[in-house]
């Protein structure tokens, strides 16, 4: 599950994941992408994960479409979270991109805000 959370900051998606992520999930994200292109703006994630499970298969390959045709629209990326894979996933992620990525303990959420903000 994704929930979106508000933080006033217009090119700045940010969510709170949990359990499992389906591809409705990613789907309310897109067009929240899509917004801030229109901007002109790139777009910064910050996605605090606490008790996920993973994506469904769906899920998995709706995020990968949707990361393929925006890739180059992404700024900086902030993943927090509780799980040693969940860090692993992240520097995965900051493979395959050239934005800025950063992963974030739990406890450290504030200085991940910080971060994204900046």
């Amino acid at each position: 599950m994704i929930q979106i959370i508000n933080t006033g900051k217009d090119n700045l998606i940010s969510a709170k994941i949990s359990g499992k992520i389906l591809k409705k999930d990613v789907e309310k994200i897109h067009p929240l992408i899509h917004n801030i292109i229109k901007k002109g703006k790139k777009v910064d994630f910050y996605f605090e994960m606490e008790d996920l499970e993973g994506y469904t298969l769906k899920g998995f390959w709706e995020d990968i479409k949707v990361d393929s045709a925006h890739i180059s629209d992404y700024r900086k990326m902030a993943f927090v979270g509780e799980k040693k894979w969940q860090e692993w996933s992240t520097k995965a992620t900051d493979f395959f991109t050239s934005s800025e990525v950063k992963y974030f303990d739990l406890e450290d959420k504030e200085l991940a805000k910080t971060w994204i903000t900046s």
